[in-house]
């Protein structure tokens, strides 16, 4: 009888944990749920309000071009009398090939490059990094297919390589920042002027100066260059704008190499600044998440207070 009642004691005590433990786990990850279901609500609304900032923006502008284009089609096809609709959609359809292959309309000449070595390797760059411009990709079949495989591998590759290079570059300023605070009696003053010097120096060599080169070669104003030089760095790759791409302008030998440099060295530059930016901010919330911590602390230390002083004094 004994061993019955400890079997059936052991095995409520059994099921009490059991049955105990899910609510345990769900009390813990009740408090975090109205934080990830306001984090949700602010990227919706983030988002939604790009896309009408977008549409307020460029919605008119498209319409407007829409409608000269439609005037200069009717012009074109009243002026050249022996173009019809069709030749006319044969004309586009050719510009559009044109465009894709790097053939220049102008002077009948192809851009140096387009599937050859170097714009090839400037492509597989584009695939591992995911910026994918989209003005060349591969047509045939056997190249569609070595394209996913090559994926698959590559940006994992990538962003391994981009993470250590960026550990790396860290690893030297916090070095460098440790050199100069053994010098020096003002740590913090030291180590928040190397992390702006730093910064100020990489946004100068990854963004300023490729800038005035893509002014220079791609003849973009300087809007367009920084434009351009965000889309990329950022893995965008809109590709509207290309550098590198224009078979109208001539190219020196090293333009390729360099940008590609530029490229590899400025997205780790960037997932660095991107990885300070989220250290900072969540920094920040742990401080603020001390501080509510603390004063509800306080204020529960002075409700014990105010009920434990009329137990004194009765007694």
């Amino acid at each position: 009888m004994r061993g019955t009642q400890s079997w059936v004691l052991l095995s409520w005590e059994t099921s009490v944990s059991i049955t105990e433990t899910p609510v345990f786990c769900k009390m813990q990850f009740v408090p975090r749920l109205p934080t990830m279901l306001l984090m949700g609500v602010v990227y919706v609304a983030y988002v939604l309000t790009g896309g009408a900032v977008f549409w307020r923006l460029e919605g008119e502008l498209v319409e407007q071009n829409l409608v000269k284009l439609r005037e200069e089609k009717s012009r074109l096809l009243q002026r050249l009398t022996c173009l019809d609709i069709e030749s006319l959609d044969e004309v586009g359809q050719l510009i559009r090939s044109a465009s894709k292959y790097g053939l220049s309309l102008k002077s009948n000449s192809s851009a140096d490059g387009f599937w050859k070595f170097t714009s090839s390797s400037v492509f597989a760059a584009t695939v591992v990094t995911t910026i994918g411009y989209g003005n060349i990709s591969p047509s045939t079949m056997y190249g569609q297919i070595f394209c996913v495989f090559f994926a698959l591998i590559g940006i994992p590759l990538n962003v391994v390589v981009l993470n250590k290079v960026g550990k790396y570059m860290l690893s030297i300023e916090r070095k460098f920042c440790n050199f100069v605070e053994q010098k020096t009696n003002r740590k913090k003053c030291v180590r928040v002027f190397i992390h702006s010097l730093s910064f100020a120096i990489l946004a100068v060599l990854y963004f300023v100066a490729p800038v005035l080169v893509f002014q220079h070669y791609e003849g973009w104003s300087y809007a367009e260059a920084v434009y351009y030089c965000f889309i990329t760095l950022s893995t965008i790759g809109f590709g509207d704008y290309v550098a590198d791409n224009n078979p109208d302008r001539y190219y020196p030998e090293w333009y390729g190499c360099i940008m590609g440099a530029w490229i590899f060295f400025g997205l780790a530059w960037l997932a660095l600044l991107i990885n300070h930016s989220i250290e900072l901010l969540e920094r920040f919330n742990g401080y603020l998440k001390e501080k509510r911590e603390g004063m509800a602390a306080l204020s529960q230390g002075s409700r014990q207070e105010m009920t434990q002083a009329p137990e004194e004094s009765l007694k």
